[in-house]
């Protein structure tokens, strides 16, 4: 399996799961097939600027340095809290649905959240398309728009 391929299902594992540490991260990937080496956990975790945060409960876990600090404007979020009507995935393509001449609102906050798998963004009238690199960080895209939609 590729670099892309790892570091997007680890950006998907700690996404959904609470992972403290880097072994608990190799034995999540090498469940779901992959062969890695702690060595290897490491370099990507660097690569991919993870963080640990405090849990609610206390325990620590890795995040994105993203998901702690969205730099998308805060009147721009605004507008798009307002405009965003629906996001939906298909396959590696990410399809945010505006009301009409908001496209480009949408657009420009998936630029702004600056995520290194989002491979390119456009948009018309009411439609922004986000191309990722595979399906899972589509997945993830949806999940981090949803999360600033409310």
């Amino acid at each position: 399996m590729t670099r892309n391929q790892r570091q997007s299902k680890i950006l998907e594992i700690i996404l959904h799961e609470a992972v403290e540490t880097q072994e608990e991260l190799v034995n999540a990937l090498r469940a779901r097939g992959f062969d890695v080496t702690q060595a290897t956990i490491s370099r990507d975790i660097k690569e991919l600027g993870l963080i640990k945060t405090q849990t609610e409960s206390g325990a620590y876990k890795y995040v994105t340095k993203q998901s702690m600090d969205v730099k998308v404007s805060g009147k721009l979020l605004a507008l798009f809290k307002d405009c965003c009507i629906s996001i939906k995935s298909a396959n590696n393509i990410v399809v945010v649905k505006t009301v009409e001449q908001c496209a480009n609102v949408a657009s420009e906050v998936v630029t702004q959240m600056g995520l290194p798998f989002v491979l390119g963004v456009v948009g018309n009238k009411d439609t922004a398309i986000a191309v990722c690199d595979n399906d899972s960080s589509a997945e993830i895209l949806v999940d981090k728009l949803s999360q600033l939609q409310y």
